[in-house]
């Protein structure tokens, strides 16, 4: 089944920052996202969160 909920969706979105998804799972995810007004903001917020993450995992004193 392709159709996700809101909270399935969000853990998705989670999961592949850890690993990655299935197929069924990255499908899913894109019709939902295509779909939904809400989780699209969601997914740009870790995205955000991540990649701040990474520039401070990458700071160096002095830069």
């Amino acid at each position: 089944m392709l159709r996700r909920t809101c909270k399935e969706v969000a853990a998705l979105l989670v999961a592949r920052e850890d690993r990655e998804l299935s197929a069924v799972d990255r499908l899913a995810l894109r019709l939902h996202l295509a779909a939904c007004k809400a989780c699209p903001d969601f997914e740009r917020q870790i995205l955000t969160m991540r990649n701040a993450f990474a520039r401070w995992r990458n700071y160096q004193e002095g830069d």
